[in-house]
C-alpha cells in the first residue's frame, strides 16, 4: 500500500464500507524490475503464484489478528481455491502469536532472500504490540521451498523502535545495489527508510543495514503514517533496482501529495539525488514502450483533501494515472490518462477513483508491459461504489488509449458475481502469469460481501484478458473466517 489502501493501522474496521474505501487499507509494495511477464514463484515450479491477504481476520478468536493467503498457480487453470496455504502468525515456525490487532499481511513483497531458488515472502504486522511499544510493528520473512511457504521464518528486528511505530507498515524488495543479491526495505510511521542488503539467512542474519530518508514528510497527529506506498524497479536501465516513494513534501504544514524517485547505487539507495515526480498514491514500475527503461505509473484515484480543506492534486475529479517514462538518466516525459482520455473505456466522474490501484505486466507477449487501474467507487448501471477494472496495453508509442481498451465489472458477461453497492470491485489488481505460458493473467481483489472480500481470476487468452476460465475465490473458499471482515484479497504481493 499506501496509506490510503493498507489496512487501517489504528482502526482496521469496515465501517467505511458504507461509505466508500476504507480509510486505512493496505496495498503492495512492488518487488518487480520488471521489464517481463511478473511472477513470484514460492514452489519454485515455473509457473506464478499470488500471495494475498486477510489482514483484518479473525484468528483463535483474536479480531484482527490477520493471516496471509498464497494461491499457487497451475497450468492451463490458473489460481484456484484449492491449491492454497493459509498463514497465520499461530501457524508452527511462524514468529510471534496472533493477537488482537496485528493486522499480520497488511504489506507483502517478495523475493528470494536467501538465494536457495525459491522466492520468500516478506510480511508486515504493523499492529503488532512489541514488548510495552503498542503498534510498534514487526516483519517476518517467511520462507518458500518445493512444497511453497512452509511456515517457517525469522522475523526481521526493528533497529529504532523507539523512534517510530508501524515497523513493517511499507515494504518493497528488489536488487538495490546490483550485487545479484536481493535486499528489503522497511519503512514505518517515519519517513527514514531502513534498507537490508545482501539477503537473509535461515538463522535470520542479514547483509549490511543502512538507512535513506527521503524528502517526504514523517508521521505527524495529522497524517501518522509517513511513506504512503514504495514501489522498486530499474528505471535507469543500468541493472540496479531503483525505488519510488510515495508521499507528502516537507515544505508545508499538511503537504501535497508527491512522489521521489530514489535511485540505485553501489552502495544501495541515493536519498541526496532524488528527484521528485508527478503526484500519486499508488506505483507501478514496468516496461512499457520497450525501449529497456523501467516506466513509472502512478494512480492519483484517491478523491480526498488535506486537514486544510486543499484537494489532493490531480485527484478532485474521478481520478487519473500518471504515466513517467524511464531514460538512462531516469524519469523523463510525464503524461497523464484519465477515463476521459481517447478511448479510454467510462467517462470521468467524480469519485470513480479510476487509479486507485494499478499494475503492470505483459498480457499478450509482445514484449510491451500492459496497463491495468481499477477504480472500485465506479457506479455500474448505478449501484454505488460496485467497481470497475480497465486494460490499456503497451506499444512502442507507450500506453495505447486509441485502440484495445477493455473494462470489467462484476456484471461483465462471464465475469463472475454481480455488480452490488460497495463490492470495491478493483480494491487491488494484480498482473502475473499463474499458468505458465509467458502470459500475465489478471488477479482482481474486491470487498465482496461487506468486507469478506473475494479474489477474481481472469485469464490472458494469449492475445487479451478473457472471461473464458474466469473464477471468483471467496474468503471461506480459501479457510478465512469470516468473522467481522478479513478483507481477504485487499492487498497482493507485488
Amino acid at each position: 500500500m499506501h496509506m490510503h489502501r493498507r489496512l487501517a493501522l489504528a482502526t482496521a474496521t469496515a465501517a467505511a464500507l458504507t461509505g466508500g474505501l476504507l480509510t486505512f487499507a493496505a496495498s503492495p509494495a512492488t518487488a518487480a524490475d520488471s521489464t517481463h511477464v511478473a511472477k513470484a514463484d514460492f514452489n519454485g515450479d515455473g509457473i506464478g503464484d499470488v500471495a494475498t491477504e486477510a489482514a483484518t481476520a479473525y484468528v483463535s478468536g483474536q479480531k484482527g489478528a490477520g493471516q496471509v493467503v498464497v494461491l499457487y498457480g497451475t497450468k492451463d487453470t490458473g489460481v484456484t481455491s484449492t491449491r492454497r496455504s493459509v498463514i497465520s502468525q499461530n501457524t508452527s515456525g511462524v514468529p510471534g502469536t496472533s493477537e488482537a490487532g496485528d493486522n499480520f499481511g497488511a504489506e507483502l513483497a517478495y523475493a528470494d532472500f536467501n538465494s536457495d531458488g525459491y522466492d520468500d515472502l516478506a510480511v508486515g504486522a504493523p499492529g503488532e504490540k512489541v514488548g510495552t511499544d503498542t503498534d510498534g510493528g514487526t516483519v517476518a520473512i517467511l520462507w518458500g521451498s518445493p512444497t511453497g511457504l512452509t511456515g517457517k521464518g525469522i522475523t526481521v528486528a526493528d533497529p529504532a523502535a523507539s523512534s517510530h511505530d508501524y515497523w513493517g507498515k511499507d515494504l518493497a524488495a528488489g536488487d538495490f545495489d546490483g550485487d545479484g543479491k536481493a535486499d528489503l526495505v522497511v519503512g514505518s510511521s517515519k519517513s527514514t527508510l531502513y534498507l537490508y542488503r545482501g539477503g537473509f539467512t535461515t538463522s535470520g542474519a542479514h547483509g549490511s543495514l543502512t538507512t535513506v530518508t527521503p524528502p517526504i514528510q514523517s508521521g505527524t497527529n495529522d497524517n501518522p503514517y509517513g511513506p504512503m506506498s514504495l514501489t522498486a524497479g530499474d528505471v535507469n536501465g543500468d541493472g540496479r533496482t531503483d525505488l519510488v516513494v510515495d508521499g507528502f513534501e516537507t515544505q508545508t504544514q499538511y503537504g501535497w501529495n508527491t512522489n521521489y524517485w530514489l535511485p540505485g547505487t553501489a552502495s544501495g539507495l541515493s536519498g541526496s539525488t532524488a528527484k521528485a515526480l508527478k503526484p500519486g498514491i499508488i506505483t507501478a514500475i514496468g516496461d512499457i514502450n520497450g525501449d529497456g527503461f523501467g516506466d513509472i505509473v502512478s494512480g492519483a484515484g484517491w478523491d480526498s483533501r488535506t486537514d486544510d480543506g486543499t484537494p489532493v492534486p490531480d485527484s478532485s475529479d474521478g481520478g487519473r494515472v500518471n504515466i513517467t517514462y524511464g531514460s538512462v538518466d531516469g524519469p523523463a516525459g510525464t503524461t497523464n490518462i484519465s477515463q476521459n482520455t481517447g478511448n479510454v473505456p467510462g467517462s470521468s466522474e467524480k469519485g470513480d477513483g479510476f487509479g486507485w490501484d494499478l499494475d503492470l505486466g505483459d498480457i499478450n507477449g509482445d514484449g510491451y508491459q500492459d496497463l491495468v487501474v481499477s477504480s472500485p467507487d465506479e457506479d455500474v448501471n448505478r449501484v454505488t461504489d460496485t467497481g470497475m477494472v480497465t486494460v490499456l496495453y503497451g506499444s512502442e508509442a507507450g500506453v495505447n488509449t486509441a485502440s484495445g481498451a477493455q473494462s470489467f465489472a462484476q456484471s461483465t458477461a462471464g465475469v463472475p458475481g454481480s455488480d452490488e453497492k460497495y463490492d470495491l470491485f478493483g480494491a487491488d489488481v494484480k498482473l502475473d502469469d499463474v499458468t505458465g505460458d509467458g502470459r500475465a493473467d489478471l488477479v482482481i481483489g474486491s470487498y465482496e460481501n461487506s468486507g469478506n472480500g473475494s479474489v477474481t481470476y481472469l485469464p490472458s487468452s494469449g492475445t487479451k484478458i478473457t472471461t473464458s476460465g474466469a473464477r471468483s475465490l471467496s474468503a471461506s473458499s480459501v479457510g478465512v473466517s469470516t468473522t467481522g471482515s478479513p478483507q481477504f484479497g485487499a492487498v497482493f504481493a507485488d
